[in-house]
C-alpha cells in the first residue's frame, strides 16, 4: 500500500478544532429556540463567543493553508471529484469567514447592544463594530434584520456544504477504500 499523504499536525488540529466549534455553534444556534427564556441569552452569548473564536482560528488556518501546501488528492480520483472537492473547500472557507462576520454585524446592530456588553466566554470584553453601532436607529434596525437573515441563509448553505464534505470523505474511505480519513488524522 502506498504511503498516505497527510496534512500537517497544525492543519489537522485547526481542522478538527474548527469543526468541533462549528458543531457546538450549530447546536447552540438551533437549540436556543427550544430552551426556557432564562437560558436563551447565555446560549446566544456562548454562540457569539464560539463564533468569534472560529473567526480567529479561520484566519490562522487560512494563513497556515497558504504557507503550507496541502497534500494532493490521490491521482486516481476522477477529475470531477477533484473539482468538486476544491469547490467544497473554497465554499467552506468562505462560509467559515462569512458566518461569524455576518453574525458580528447582526449583533453590532442589535438595538439592545449598548445595555448588553459583549463578553467572550463571560470573561473577555469584546467590541462591537463601531461603524455599525453608530448608525441611526432605523438604519441599524434594517442592518440587524438584513444580516440576521443573511446569517441564517448562510447557515443553511453551511449545513449543505458540510454534509457534502463529510459524505465525500466517507465515500472515499468506505466505498472507494482510499485512506481518506487518515489524511486528516494523526
Amino acid at each position: 500500500m502506498a504511503p498516505v499523504n497527510k496534512y500537517t499536525k497544525i492543519a489537522v488540529l485547526l481542522h478538527w478544532l474548527i469543526a468541533l466549534l462549528i458543531m457546538f455553534n450549530i447546536i447552540l444556534g438551533l437549540g436556543s429556540g427550544y430552551v426556557p427564556d432564562a437560558d436563551v441569552r447565555p446560549m446566544i452569548d456562548l454562540h457569539k463567543s464560539f463564533g468569534i473564536t472560529i473567526l480567529a482560528l479561520a484566519f490562522v488556518r487560512f494563513f497556515w493553508r497558504f504557507s503550507h501546501t496541502p497534500p494532493p488528492l490521490p491521482a486516481d480520483y476522477p477529475a470531477w471529484e477533484h473539482r468538486l472537492a476544491h469547490l467544497a473547500h473554497v465554499l467552506l472557507y468562505v462560509l467559515i469567514f462569512a458566518m461569524p462576520l455576518t453574525g458580528w454585524i447582526h449583533d453590532s446592530a442589535w438595538n439592545a447592544a449598548a445595555s448588553h456588553p459583549m463578553m467572550l466566554f463571560w470573561m473577555i470584553p469584546w467590541f462591537r463594530l463601531g461603524f455599525i453601532t453608530s448608525l441611526d436607529p432605523a438604519t441599524k434596525d434594517m442592518v440587524h434584520t438584513l444580516f440576521g437573515r443573511i446569517h441564517t441563509y448562510l447557515s443553511y448553505a453551511l449545513y449543505g456544504v458540510l454534509a457534502l464534505h463529510i459524505l465525500g470523505a466517507l465515500k472515499h474511505q468506505f466505498y472507494d477504500k482510499h485512506p481518506e480519513l487518515q489524511r486528516m488524522w494523526r
